[in-house]
């Protein structure tokens, strides 16, 4: 059965924390310097958490935390630095984490390369950074979540996820002809996939993993593509894309619920092809159990292979 909410399109990330109390509740935002991250850390803050902003260039992650101060004065605000193509870089934000961590949005991510990009490794950028780096991020902060009583963990896929499923045999493009929005796909079915396998494989230690669909939001994750191509009626503003994000992070209603899809702060439809007019909707295959099961398999391989420790 779906999960409806008392949310929809229009709400707002402080309609969603209207009287939650986040207090004594750590959260980590990845890519909370601009756009839905940053309003993402916010609002969790204006609730009460004390909010990482997890950051590749501590200077933007600075203003960030400044501009949340001047809205929010009493805000707990850390910045650290995080670049997710680099596995190290992940690795030390992992082992340099201390006590528990309650709520971790993944939220960070780039977005139709124009041309196939790949990183030391030889991952296809956008697989490596919103998949992989994400997926490292995680891993490498178990203990901690294990630590956070009934801690969340949120991932931001996207209606892209009907562009493509995860091309297991080939998701760094060797073979398969690049194409952006291919891979853009790709890396999104497989943020939603994350969700449905981390909530299979952590849901003992009291972890569940949700995956939503921000919606329409003009913000820098379009430089690549000419600006938003939604119709007007469908784009949303910077506090109604972050909605979603904070209901699956701290809103009471989603407690003990994981593995699902949600876009407009409700659970999504799977449909059974791409819907015409910027329709809504999840794929079957990006919240399939099996293909779960086999992106698990795949991500802890190349962490494995790449020498990430700690998994």
């Amino acid at each position: 059965m779906k999960l409806s909410t008392p949310f929809g399109f229009h709400s707002t990330a402080d309609e969603v924390l209207q009287g939650v109390d986040l207090s004594g509740r750590r959260a980590v935002v990845t890519g909370a310097s601009s756009g839905i991250g940053i309003e993402t850390a916010r609002a969790l803050a204006r609730a009460g958490a004390e909010v990482t902003l997890a950051v590749r260039r501590r200077d933007a992650g600075d203003s960030a935390a400044n501009t949340i101060r001047t809205s929010v004065p009493f805000a707990r605000i850390d910045v650290a630095v995080l670049d997710l193509e680099d596995l190290g870089s992940v690795n030390r934000f992992g082992a340099e984490w201390s006590g528990p961590l309650h709520i971790l949005v993944n939220n960070a991510g780039i977005m139709a390369l124009p041309q196939l990009e790949r990183t030391s490794k030889g991952w296809e950028r956008q697989f490596a950074t919103n998949f992989l780096g994400h997926f490292a991020l995680t891993l490498s902060l178990r203990g901690a979540l294990r630590s956070g009583a009934n801690a969340r963990v949120v991932f931001l896929s996207s209606s892209a996820n009907m562009f493509a499923p995860v091309f297991f045999d080939d998701p760094h493009f060797q073979f398969i002809p690049y194409d952006p929005f291919l891979a853009y796909g790709q890396s999104k079915t497989a943020l939603a996939l994350a969700a449905v396998a981390f909530t299979q494989h952590w849901v003992g230690y009291g972890i569940t993993a949700n995956a939503l669909n921000p919606g329409a939001i003009a913000t820098n994750l379009q430089k690549y593509t000419g600006g938003l191509k939604t119709p007007p009626e469908r784009q949303k503003s910077i506090a109604q894309g972050a909605a979603t994000s904070v209901l699956l992070a701290a809103s009471p209603l989603l407690s003990g619920i994981g593995g699902r899809y949600f876009e407009d702060c409700n659970e999504a439809q799977i449909v059974q092809q791409r819907p015409g007019n910027f329709g809504g909707g999840v794929a079957p295959y990006a919240v399939d159990v099996n293909n779960a099961e086999r992106l698990w398999a795949l991500g802890h391989r190349l962490l494995a292979e790449a020498g990430m420790p700690n998994l």
